[in-house]
């Protein structure tokens, strides 16, 4: 019977010593048809039984083939609810190694994508299809979120549609190294979605939003989603993220491959025997991953930590995500550096321009002063940091060469 210590120790064993510390990379992309609408179950299957030419092992829910895994590392690709196609990176030691997976992946897809008259693109927004219009992947958990997605939130069937992202996952050293990381990341998010915002265009117009995408994360289930006020207070920590998870609601359990609808439910009752699905049972250390894996915040805690602010985007915004984060967060000055320049931030201040970002973008000001000079000085931070990160590709370049693009503030458009 599982404990709320045990939970607390379980992320807790997510720390290693920063020889250990490793850069996983997840990204999102949309497949379109002839026409841009958008590809069907049958041509997104054609595409995962090609890719295992590539040596990658087929994945499969009941009769679907629904994902890959990579025999030879932790790579994997899955589907997003609309058919995103997402590669969730291995963990590298070196923005290098991500960026030569981030080629590979690409390649790979574009042989594939050209011999079945299909195109991928990497942006935040479905740029040309109505909700209504994009198929769905037969995933069992999808069908469970279908139906509770809209007694939450007015979007977030768009969320599970017509959104990709990219996000950098890192690891933490300590509890207390882990809280840094954490505030930073939540108090940084709005700018990072600012500094990547591509999704402005919505069925085929272009609208006054920066990051639709960001948009439609806010109005998505407000349980589970956004920025997390008590990061920002005293008293943060492993126990209080247990916390907050004990408080957003369930979305299934997972028994012998099927998912047992527990929309709504608490976890903490299924602690206690109590959970209304499955009566007199008891949760398992799986569950307790599962359950972590159905909150999306914009910084997410498991046992590493995942940046979730930016919309997909170009290879060179891909790779520019994990640098940008891997400056800021793995070494040791440039967090120092950072972590001064947010220690005053309020949550109130940071969850107000969190707002306003999907509209403003770079045109925000906050505190007093314009975006650009925030990001002007994290750029700066980040981009001495990977610097100083004794890695270096054959040509002996550092990893900052990654940064390169941006340190004028904003990736080319």
């Amino acid at each position: 019977m599982l404990t709320k210590q045990d939970l607390i120790d379980d992320l807790a064993s997510g720390c290693k010593s920063p020889q250990q510390f490793r850069i996983g990379t997840e990204h999102e992309q949309f497949v379109f048809l002839k026409g841009h609408g958008r590809a069907p179950y049958q041509s997104i299957w054609q595409i995962l039984e090609s890719l295992q030419a590539f040596g990658w092992q087929p994945v499969m829910e009941n009769d679907y083939l629904i994902g890959l895994q990579s025999p030879n590392t932790q790579a994997a690709i899955s589907l997003e609810p609309g058919g995103q196609f997402e590669l969730s990176g291995a963990p590298f030691k070196t923005v290098h190694e991500t960026y030569q997976e981030l080629v590979t992946h690409q390649q790979q897809v574009a042989v594939v994508s050209q011999d079945l008259g299909l195109k991928f693109q990497a942006v935040g927004f479905d740029p040309f299809n109505k909700r209504e219009d994009v198929p769905w992947m037969p995933k069992a958990r999808y069908d469970l979120m279908r139906r509770y997605m809209p007694t939450r939130g007015d979007l977030g069937l768009d969320m599970m549609t017509r959104t990709c992202t990219v996000q950098a996952n890192l690891d933490y050293q300590s509890e207390a190294d882990m809280v840094t990381k954490m505030r930073v990341g939540m108090a940084l998010q709005p700018m990072v979605t600012a500094l990547f915002a591509n999704s402005g265009q919505v069925e085929g117009q272009q609208t006054d939003y920066q990051s639709y995408r960001s948009q439609i994360w806010q109005d998505t289930d407000p349980d589970r989603t956004g920025i997390l006020a008590f990061v920002f207070e005293r008293g943060m920590g492993f126990e209080r993220y247990v916390d907050y998870m004990l408080t957003v609601p369930m979305y299934f359990v997972k028994r012998d491959g099927a998912y047992i609808d527990a929309t709504g439910q608490s976890f903490a009752d299924f602690m206690q025997g109590k959970l209304p699905a499955l009566p007199s049972e008891y949760p398992t250390l799986q569950d307790w991953h599962d359950h972590l894996s159905t909150a999306f915040p914009e910084v997410r805690l498991k046992h590493y930590l995942e940046m979730r602010g930016a919309d997909s985007g170009s290879l060179e915004q891909l790779i520019a995500l994990p640098a940008l984060w891997v400056g800021l967060l793995y070494d040791k000055d440039s967090l120092s550096a950072v972590a001064d320049l947010t220690k005053d931030w309020t949550y109130g201040e940071v969850q107000d321009l969190y707002q306003r970002i999907p509209k403003q973008g770079m045109k925000a000001v906050f505190k007093g002063s314009p975006l650009e000079t925030w990001l002007q000085q994290v750029l700066a931070i980040s981009h001495a940091g990977l610097s100083r990160r004794q890695f270096y590709n054959g040509e002996g370049q550092t990893e900052a060469i990654y940064l390169e693009p941006f340190m004028s503030i904003g990736p080319p458009r």
